[in-house]
């Protein structure tokens, strides 16, 4: 026995760079978490880690290239610099803290 081809209801349209195609959509496709440009006015970690040091206060003006914080992962110290220029609206974490991946430790306004 032949399988039923199911009708073009169940065809969904497909952009790649540009081009539709015209085809079928699983749901896991359907159901995937959307990409989202990221705001640069909201730093994150990028890594789970140790906040060791903070060089900003809110309120304070920073310029593209500044460092804002120090944040140790295994045993690397890493510096995070500020994506915009702006001025610091707040500050979510201290020193010492422990944050995993994806925490917002700050946000430029």
């Amino acid at each position: 026995m032949e399988k039923e081809i199911k009708k073009n209801d169940d065809l969904g349209l497909l952009n790649i760079d540009t081009s539709l195609y015209k085809t079928r959509l699983s749901n896991k496709f359907l159901n995937r978490k959307q990409y989202r440009i990221p705001d640069p006015r909201l730093v994150l970690s990028f890594i789970p880690g140790t906040v060791l040091k903070i060089y900003i206060q809110v309120g304070q003006e920073v310029r593209i290239g500044e460092d804002l914080v120090i944040l140790e992962a295994m045993k690397m110290k890493n510096q995070l610099k500020c994506s915009t220029d702006g001025k610091i609206k707040r500050i979510l974490v201290k020193e010492g803290d422990k944050v995993s991946k994806g925490t917002l430790l700050l946000e430029i306004e």
